[in-house]
């Protein structure tokens, strides 16, 4: 462990401020900043508006205020270290992220062992997708494979039976649980996409269909329950680690990406980028849409790195505007029936839309092999996930260095020059970068002053050692923000073993259900 620690060198760190804002150090601190408005002619204008600058004691209450930290012994000896944090920039946020253990069921021919999953969702166009699959998505994986292994067991004869017992289970192969996992989320994004469809009609009526009149079902239990998940979207981002079988699964449909630290037997690090951010600007997403398509099309799929011209994420649930006929809008019968009523309004699909569907929820699956049982061994060491807000402002490789730094102990300012030498590591998957280029801050230096490691990546992400930038960042409110950061959700996984005497001594976070 690195027990170096560093002075605070801020004052020696000059950065000269963004164009965009200047600081006024009165007696009640403010910052202008240039926004965009309505004019009352309609057309959009650009003002200034004078901004109270937060206090650092008010930045890092914010910072802090969504994060947690949570360390969980497991009866095999696994202790799992887990901390997240999130920085709201839409009002609500539409990032969300879960977590769950599942524990094998004795019966399971691969038990004892846990599948433990983390997951984040990034939404856009309002929270209702990402919220809904914190609370669903990891139900329909586990049901997935619970198929899995129990299909498997059942079409077994009774001497195939006996000889299992000295064979690897059905979940043991990596192409049948990422074929799982690809299933599950397919499922889940059909069912989003028809709820509102299957809702219209089983309660539409004889008298309503002749006289082709649309009934107001805007007060139905489910109108908007159904109607909201399935017309805003989001990227969904899952790591599943298979205890049993020592393995790690990261399926990515969207723009959140995953990145790994891993020792090797020398002692050195490298960085594993187990995702590709799914974007109209990644060649391969944009050859995908394309073949998928009829060749009169093949100019407009992808346009400016964006589907049709307008979504940036090729796969996401939701979005029900690129992936319904075009008929159900033109038709007008759901907007009429759950939206109108409740004064809202579905947005026309997309005038280039013609062979539907262009977004897809099917994620791509990344498997890697990992050692949980052994103290120090080689391989890796700790997980990242995080909102595409994160990469907008950390390279994948500033990332799995800051997270190494902070747990061998770094602490203070370090200039951003230094941390290489001091947490050397390779990169040994390169980042496919989805969008067309990061924010480029002015702070010249890391900040190692937070325990959770969500906030940690957070706050280096607005400005690090930079306080008067990050002060500033963090300040500007919505929907103002949104030009400058959006939200940022970090989930951060590590673990130890070798700890059977300790399973039961401290636990945070008990194992939900069986499988």
């Amino acid at each position: 462990m690195l027990r170096r620690s560093w002075k605070p060198v801020a004052a020696a760190v000059v950065a000269a401020g963004p164009a965009y804002y200047w600081y006024s150090a009165r007696q009640s601190e403010t910052f202008e900043l240039p926004v965009r408005v309505r004019q009352p002619d309609g057309k959009v204008g650009m003002t200034t508006k004078t901004l109270p600058l937060l206090s650092v004691d008010e930045v890092n209450k914010r910072l802090r205020e969504r994060a947690t930290t949570e360390t969980t012994p497991r009866s095999n000896g696994i202790v799992w270290n887990y901390a997240n944090a999130s920085l709201p920039s839409n009002d609500p946020i539409e990032d969300a992220h879960s977590k769950q253990i599942v524990q094998r069921d004795e019966s399971d021919p691969s038990a004892p062992g846990d599948y433990v999953f983390f997951t984040v969702m990034d939404g856009h166009r309002g929270p209702e997708t990402s919220q809904l699959l914190s609370q669903i998505l990891i139900n329909a994986v586990s049901l997935e494979l619970s198929k899995l292994i129990s299909s498997s067991a059942s079409s077994k004869s009774t001497l195939s039976r006996v000889t299992s017992l000295f064979a690897s289970s059905a979940d043991a192969n990596p192409v049948n649980v990422a074929n799982a996992i690809q299933l599950a989320f397919t499922n889940l994004d059909r069912e989003l996409i028809n709820a509102p469809i299957r809702i219209f009609a089983s309660n539409i009526d004889e008298k309503s269909r002749d006289s082709k009149i649309v009934p107001d079902f805007s007060q139905h239990p489910l109108a908007l329950k159904t109607m909201q998940p399935a017309v805003s979207g989001s990227c969904a981002l899952m790591a599943m680690f298979d205890t049993a079988h020592d393995d790690l699964y990261v399926a990515c449909a969207g723009d959140a990406r995953a990145v790994a630290g891993a020792s090797s037997s020398d002692g050195s690090w490298h960085v594993d980028v187990l995702t590709e951010d799914q974007t109209g600007r990644n060649p391969k997403e944009k050859a995908r849409i394309q073949s998928e398509h009829p060749a009169d099309e093949k100019e407009n799929v992808i346009r400016n790195g964006r589907v049709l011209g307008g979504l940036e994420p090729t796969r996401a649930f939701g979005d029900a505007r690129y992936k319904w006929p075009r008929e159900i809008h033109d038709l007008q019968v759901l907007n009429q029936a759950f939206m109108v009523g409740n004064n809202l309004q579905l947005r026309p699909q997309p005038s280039a839309l013609k062979t539907p569907p262009y977004v897809t929820a099917r994620p791509e699956v990344t498997h890697r092999k990992v050692s949980f049982k052994t103290p120090g061994e080689n391989g890796i060491r700790f997980l990242v996930m995080a909102t595409d807000g994160l990469w907008d402002e950390l390279t994948s490789e500033d990332v799995a260095g800051l997270v190494l730094g902070h747990l061998e102990g770094l602490k203070g300012v370090i200039p951003k020059s230094e941390l290489s030498a001091l947490v050397p590591m390779s990169t040994k998957t390169a980042t496919v970068q989805g969008k067309d280029q990061r924010r480029q801050r002015g702070s010249g230096s890391w900040a190692f002053i937070d325990d959770n490691i969500g906030v940690h990546l957070i706050r280096n992400a607005l400005g690090g050692g930079d306080e008067t930038e990050l002060r500033k960042l963090v300040s500007i409110p919505a929907p103002w923000s949104r030009s400058h950061r959006d939200d940022i959700t970090v989930t951060v996984v590590w673990w130890h073993a070798g700890q059977e005497g300790n399973a039961s001594s401290v636990s945070t976070s008990a194992p939900k259900a069986k499988l």
